[in-house]
């Protein structure tokens, strides 16, 4: 027998860590899943109260075809409000112009082939 074989009670205890490891990143996970879902219900509200109902129709067709960019604009938007730089409700055209300046700043990516 060698000196590095491992004992039932040794694999037992390292089952047993391990379980406890694996139960407390799942708690970890289910935390940072309920924050999220919180801070998601909190901007939802926030949005409904910023929007006029035409822009949050908007940025919900938005979002099912561009769901990052939609994020992008709904986070600038709560700051615009925020910051007292736009007149609430915000309106489709708000909304509008809101884009189009995101467009704009965009950088174009250009792919050239010799």
């Amino acid at each position: 027998m060698s000196g590095e074989e491992i004992t039932d009670e040794e694999l037992e205890e390292i089952r047993r860590r391990r379980a406890v490891e694996l139960q407390r990143s799942a708690t970890d996970e289910q935390k940072r899943t309920r924050l999220q879902q919180q801070a998601d219900v909190q901007k939802q509200a926030v949005l409904r109260q910023i929007l006029a109902p035409e822009a949050r129709q908007r940025l919900s067709n938005i979002k099912m075809v561009r769901p990052e960019f939609a994020e992008q604009l709904e986070l600038q938007l709560i700051q615009l409000a925020q910051t007292g730089r736009v007149n609430l409700p915000i309106s489709d055209e708000q909304l509008k112009e809101a884009l189009v300046r995101m467009q704009s700043q965009k950088r174009e990516v250009r792919i050239r082939r010799h």
